[in-house]
C-alpha cells in the first residue's frame, strides 16, 4: 500500500511537471499584447564634458494605444539612473547646453509642443515658448545666452473664389480649399498648410522669439557661426518646386537678415556643422545625376564657402550624423554596411576607422536601420545600440571600447524565448550576385520537424533591413513560422552601384534576388515546401503584388501598402514632384510602355495566389486608392481576396501599438487560413 502511495505521488509530481513544462513553453513566446510592454532609448546626448548622457525612454500605454516618452539621465559609468521627467506624454529632444549644466528639451506637457529649459543645479523647468506650430534643429550660441531654431509660419493667402454675404443664422459648408502648390499633402500630416519653416532665435531667459527669416521654402539645420551670423540649409532657387532637391548651404546676418550662399552646385547640400575654431564648416551632399539612389559625400569648405574639398570620396556607402572631433582634425558620422549601422571617424585626409557597431534598434515593427549617436568634447560617445535580441537600449563608449548601461526590456525577455537569427548568404540565379539574409527560427525550434516559410520583404526600395531586433518578424516566429528576411538589390549599405541596379528597373530583377533566397532556404530539411508564404509592405507590397504575378509557388500573399499602378502613384502620391524625375526616365504620358511594364497591376490577370490587401485610410505616401485598385482586379480574376483598411493610419501602419497587432494578426490569420498541415503553432 505504501508502495502504491509512493507511486500514485510519482506520478502525480510528473504529470504537474509535464504540465508545468507544457505551459511554460507555451507561455514563453512573444505575444502580440507583449508590443505594449517594449521599450527602447532614442536620443542620447552625452555632455560636453563627457560625465553625463540624457537620453529619451519610449514607451507605450495600453489603456490609450498610444507611444510616450519621458528623459533620463544617467552618468557615463552607468551609476545614478533617474529620470528627469515623468508622466504620460512625450518628452523628448534634449539638447546640451555648451557650458553642460543645462539643456532644452521639447514636451506636450501642456497640450502642445513646447521648448523648455530645464537646470541642472536647481533641477528647474522653465517653459521658453508658446508657439502655435512645430520646433525644430535646437541649437546653442557660443556663450550660451541665445537659441536658434525653425518653426512653421502659415501664410495667409486671399482666396480666388469670393463668397456672397451669407444671412444672419444661416449654416453653410465650410470654405473651399484653394490649393495651388505642387507639393499639397503629406504622409502623416494631411493637407499641408500654406507656410514654411522659418528661422527664429530665442533669448535663454525666454520672452518672444525673433524671426530673422522669410523664406520662400523651408529652412533646417540652423548653426550658430559667430555672435550674429547663422548658417543653415535650405532650396531658395526660383524652381525649387521641381527640382526639391537642390538644397544651399547659406549665411546669414541675424542684425542685417541679409541672406548669403555658401554652395552654389547642382544638388542637395545640407546638414552644416561649424568647426570647433569656426573656421571650417562640413556638410553632406551630391552632384544631381537624376539617378534613383545617391550616395552622398562629406565635404569641408571655409567659413567663407571657399576652399570646397570631398573628404569622402573614397568612402563607398552613405554618410550620416556628422560631428566635428573636438580638435577639429576630423569628423564622426554613422553609416550602413551589410544590414548593420555603424559608429567611425574620417579624418580631414579622409582616412576612415570603424568604432563600434549595432547602432538601432529603434525601429520595432521590422529590422530596418535607424541608430543614432552622439559625441563630447573628449571624444567619449553615447548610441543607442540594439540587435536582434533588444530594441535600443543606451550604451556608451570611447575610441573601440564600449559599455552598455541600460536594459530596458529585461523584465519582458527574461520569460520570453525570441527566435534565433541566422546570418545566410547566396547567389542570385539573375547574374550570381552575392546577397545577404536572415532567417529567423520560431522558439524551440526542433530541426527534426517541418516549419512553414515566410519570405518577407523591406520598403524603400532604397533602404536596409539587418541584424536589427523586429516584433513582427519575432511575433511570426512565435506562431511557429520560419521567417526569411534580404536585402535584394537596390538595397542600400552595399554602395551606390548595388543600389541602382534598380535604377528606372523597379521591380525586376529584385524579384530573381528574392526566389533565389527562398530556394536557398529550401535546402534545408526543416522546411515544408508546401507551405511558402510571402509578404511585404511598401516597396514590399510591390514586390509581393510583382512575384504572384509571376509565380503561384506561395499559397497566400499579404500585399501591405503597395503601389500597383505606378501612373496613378506619381500624379497622386505626396511627393508627385520626386518621384517621376528620380524613379522613371520621364512623364507618364510620355513613358506609358515603361511604367506599365513595371506596375502590378499588369499582371493581376494571372495571379492564383488567395491574397489580402491591407493599407492605412490616410496613407498619402502609396494612397489606399493603390491597394483598391489591385483587389478590384482580383476580385474580377475571381481570386480570393480581402481588403483590409486601418482607421486613422498612414503610411507607418504601425505607428500606434494596436495598429502594429492589427498588422501581424491579419497577416498571421490568413496564413494559418490557408496553411496545410498540423505544424505547431
Amino acid at each position: 500500500m505504501l508502495n502504491y502511495l509512493k507511486f500514485r505521488l510519482f506520478l502525480a509530481f510528473i504529470i504537474l511537471l509535464s504540465s508545468n513544462l507544457i505551459y511554460s513553453q507555451s507561455n514563453n513566446k512573444l505575444k502580440p499584447i507583449d508590443v505594449f510592454s517594449l521599450e527602447y532609448v532614442s536620443s542620447p546626448k552625452i555632455s560636453p564634458d563627457g560625465k553625463k548622457v540624457l537620453y529619451v525612454r519610449n514607451f507605450k500605454d495600453i489603456m490609450t494605444d498610444k507611444n510616450y516618452s519621458n528623459i533620463w539621465i544617467i552618468n557615463y559609468d552607468g551609476t545614478n539612473n533617474s529620470p528627469i521627467t515623468t508622466g504620460n506624454q512625450n518628452d523628448f529632444d534634449p539638447t546640451w547646453s555648451n557650458s553642460g549644466d543645462k539643456f532644452t528639451y521639447k514636451s506636450n506637457s501642456d497640450k502642445t509642443i513646447q521648448l523648455y529649459l530645464y537646470v541642472l543645479s536647481q533641477k528647474s523647468n522653465q517653459k521658453l515658448t508658446n508657439l502655435q506650430s512645430s520646433i525644430s534643429s535646437v541649437n546653442w550660441s557660443e556663450d550660451d545666452s541665445y537659441l536658434t531654431f525653425t518653426s512653421f509660419v502659415e501664410e495667409s493667402s486671399n482666396g480666388l473664389i469670393k463668397m456672397p454675404e451669407k444671412p444672419k443664422g444661416a449654416k453653410w459648408n465650410d470654405p473651399a480649399v484653394e490649393i495651388d502648390n505642387i507639393k499639397y499633402r503629406s504622409d502623416g500630416r494631411g493637407y499641408l498648410k500654406q507656410g514654411f519653416s522659418q528661422i527664429f532665435i530665442l533669448p535663454i531667459e525666454g520672452g518672444t522669439p525673433r524671426q530673422i527669416t522669410y523664406l520662400n521654402n523651408d529652412a533646417s539645420s540652423p548653426k550658430w557661426l559667430a555672435k550674429n551670423k547663422i548658417i543653415f540649409s535650405a532650396n531658395l532657387h526660383d524652381n525649387s518646386d521641381l527640382e526639391p532637391r537642390n538644397s544651399e548651404i547659406y549665411l546669414i546676418d541675424i542684425i542685417s537678415e541679409k541672406i548669403k550662399p555658401l554652395t552654389f552646385r547642382l544638388g542637395p547640400d545640407y546638414n552644416p556643422v561649424v568647426s570647433p575654431n569656426k573656421k571650417e564648416i562640413a556638410y553632406l551632399g551630391f552632384d544631381e545625376r537624376y539617378l534613383g539612389y545617391q550616395q552622398n559625400d562629406l565635404f569641408i569648405m571655409s567659413s567663407d564657402g571657399k576652399n570646397v574639398r570631398n573628404i569622402s570620396k573614397k568612402f563607398n556607402r552613405n554618410i550620416s550624423n556628422i560631428n566635428w572631433s573636438e580638435d577639429g582634425k576630423g569628423l564622426f558620422f554613422q553609416y550602413d554596411d551589410k544590414g548593420v549601422t555603424k559608429l567611425a571617424y574620417i579624418s580631414s585626409s579622409g582616412k576612415v576607422n570603424d568604432m563600434v557597431s549595432q547602432l538601432g534598434g529603434m525601429s520595432l515593427g521590422r529590422p530596418y536601420s535607424g541608430g543614432t549617436y552622439s559625441v563630447s568634447d573628449s571624444g567619449r560617445y553615447a548610441y543607442t545600440f540594439g540587435s536582434v535580441h533588444n530594441p535600443s537600449d543606451l550604451a556608451v563608449g570611447y575610441n573601440k571600447s564600449f559599455k552598455r548601461l541600460t536594459f530596458l526590456n529585461k523584465d519582458l525577455f527574461d520569460h520570453k524565448q525570441l527566435g534565433d537569427v541566422e546570418e545566410v548568404w547566396f547567389k542570385s540565379s539573375f547574374d550570381e550576385r552575392q546577397i545577404q539574409g536572415w532567417l529567423v527560427k520560431p522558439p524551440n525550434f526542433d530541426s527534426s520537424k517541418k516549419y512553414p516559410l515566410i519570405l518577407e520583404i523591406h520598403g524603400g526600395p532604397f533602404s536596409n533591413y539587418g541584424f536589427r531586433f523586429s516584433a513582427e518578424v519575432q511575433l511570426f516566429a512565435s506562431k511557429g513560422y520560419m521567417v526569411l528576411y534580404t536585402n535584394p538589390r537596390g538595397s542600400t549599405s552595399y554602395g551606390k552601384e548595388f543600389a541602382n541596379l534598380i535604377h528606372h528597373n523597379y521591380p525586376n530583377q529584385d524579384y530573381d534576388d528574392l526566389m533565389s533566397g527562398v530556394d536557398h532556404i529550401l535546402k534545408r530539411s526543416y522546411i515544408d515546401k508546401d507551405n511558402l508564404f510571402v509578404t511585404g509592405g511598401s516597396g514590399g507590397g510591390v514586390l509581393t503584388a510583382w512575384i504572384i504575378g509571376k509565380t503561384d509557388r506561395f499559397k497566400a500573399a499579404v500585399v501591405a501598402k503597395p503601389v500597383i499602378n505606378w501612373y496613378s502613384f506619381v500624379l497622386y502620391a505626396d511627393n508627385i514632384n520626386v518621384y517621376y524625375k528620380y524613379w522613371f526616365p520621364g512623364l507618364p504620358w510620355d513613358n506609358l510602355e515603361h511604367y506599365m511594364d513595371r506596375s502590378p497591376i499588369s499582371y493581376v490577370g494571372n495571379v492564383k495566389t488567395p491574397t489580402m490587401l491591407l493599407t492605412g485610410e490616410q496613407d498619402f505616401r502609396t494612397p489606399i486608392a493603390e491597394s483598391e485598385q489591385f483587389y478590384a482586379g482580383l476580385k474580377l480574376n475571381k481570386v480570393e481576396s480581402m481588403l483590409v483598411r486601418i482607421p486613422g493610419a498612414s503610411h507607418g501602419i504601425a505607428a500606434r501599438p494596436s495598429n502594429l497587432i492589427t498588422k501581424v494578426n491579419a497577416i498571421i490569420a490568413w496564413f494559418d487560413k490557408y496553411k496545410d498541415g498540423d505544424q505547431d503553432n
